[in-house]
């Protein structure tokens, strides 16, 4: 069985669309708990925002599912490979869990999931106050492990891209053309 030493298209294009998503969810909830005079319109943008993040989780899964990921390099140390794997699982549990904990927050607040003025999400639990409560910390504190995922991630990927120069990020980055060295 060949192993892809690139992720497909799909995967690609998933991974940074999300990625920027999931950057801007992060700041929009800052945003949210630190803005009065914003949060009505930053609530607004974040609801739906992060129904399509658990959407294209979804589809992310299902893509990963059916194609195989690039290996990661022979010359890492067992421990790192450990650690990127578990991480990696760490992200989608987080992309799933987040979205699915604000609607379940939400519903058990009686709050509606308006997709759009005229369209909201059913509830998925029944309204319960203290439900609320304890979705409403889980979102938090669960948002502070994402952030500090996603800084780890990327801090691994641009250590792979400018120190391993493995092609680990290249695996991802799609076709980026290096000029070092040639001449035009």
């Amino acid at each position: 069985m060949n192993i892809p030493t690139r992720f497909n298209p799909t995967a690609r294009w998933l991974h940074w669309s999300m990625a920027a998503m999931i950057v801007s969810m992060l700041f929009i909830g800052v945003g949210m708990v630190t803005s009065i005079s914003a949060r009505p319109w930053l609530i607004d943008l974040h609801r739906p925002l992060g129904i399509a993040i658990l959407l294209l989780v979804v589809l992310r899964l299902r893509n990963r599912m059916r194609h195989r990921p690039p290996a990661l390099p022979s010359t890492l140390p067992h421990w790192q490979k450990t650690a990127a794997r578990a991480s990696h699982w760490l992200l989608y549990g987080l992309m799933l869990a987040m979205p699915l904990i604000g609607w379940a927050m939400l519903s058990a607040g009686g709050y509606p999931v308006q997709m759009s003025p005229s369209f909201a999400l059913p509830p998925i639990l029944p309204q319960d106050v203290t439900l609320y409560a304890a979705l409403r910390a889980a979102h938090g504190w669960l948002a502070y492990l994402l952030f500090a995922t996603v800084l780890l991630h990327l801090s691994a990927a641009l250590l792979h891209a400018w120190v391993y120069r493995d092609g680990v990020f290249q695996a991802m980055a799609g076709r980026i053309r290096q000029r070092v060295g040639r001449e035009r």
